[in-house]
């Protein structure tokens, strides 16, 4: 088991690097390092994990970061940026360690006059969305995000789709997604070439967030959004 976290471990700290360290090196003037803050992001996810009522590990997914006044000012003008790729980063820990959120990941930055420079603190809660339903987001090739609700997603090369894929290798009805009482299914339709999330083929799977799914050529992002 510890093996397997400090793999997981490993591939968030890459990604946060790869992904931000770079371009905040530039901007990002504080005590404060991007990276730093996603092994501590990281290290919370695992010390407040705990087991769902179906067996599965929930972690955390809102995040308050807090940090000096002027650690925030030095990174104000790359807040957005920050952000997200930390909430990117946390959705890949969680695929690693096989987590699951029961809410959409949210990250908070706030200023504390009580903090020196170069010192943050993490607080993280486990939140239901309104209403106990995540928010289930589809992101398309083209950037264009589908929103998933009451009602039944299909997915298909036919125009009357919900969402039509120009693509030969996508059946004509290839697939649809469904609402459940936990978030969203995907169900294959039995199409000629099947669909995949995160590169294993499957014929039903309940999403989680940060799924690929692919279907002949084209991969979509479901997110928790």
């Amino acid at each position: 088991m510890a093996s397997v976290h400090g793999v997981g471990l490993g591939n968030f700290e890459n990604r946060l690097e790869r992904m931000v360290e770079g371009v905040f090196s530039r901007v990002f003037r504080s005590g404060v390092r991007p990276v730093e803050l996603g092994r501590r992001l990281a290290r919370e996810m695992d010390l407040k994990r705990s087991i769902g009522v179906r067996g599965k590990t929930v972690t955390p997914n809102h995040f308050v970061i807090r940090l000096s006044e002027f650690d925030l000012e030095q990174l104000e003008p790359m807040r957005e940026s920050l952000v997200r790729e930390l909430r990117d980063a946390a959705r890949e820990h969680a695929l690693d360690e096989s987590y699951t959120f029961i809410g959409p990941v949210t990250i908070e930055l706030e200023p504390d006059a009580s903090l020196h420079t170069g010192i943050f603190a993490i607080a993280a809660r486990m939140i239901e969305p309104d209403g106990g339903q995540p928010l289930g987001v589809l992101e398309l090739p083209t950037g264009q995000r589908v929103v998933l609700g009451d009602f039944i997603v299909t997915i298909g090369r036919m125009p009357e789709c919900t969402i039509t894929l120009n693509d030969g290798n996508v059946s004509r009805s290839h697939a649809e997604i469904r609402p459940s009482s936990s978030g969203f299914t995907l169900l294959d339709l039995g199409s000629t070439n099947g669909t995949k999330v995160n590169g294993l083929r499957v014929s039903e799977r309940e999403l989680q967030d940060g799924d690929a799914i692919t279907f002949g050529e084209t991969t979509l992002k479901y997110v928790v959004s």
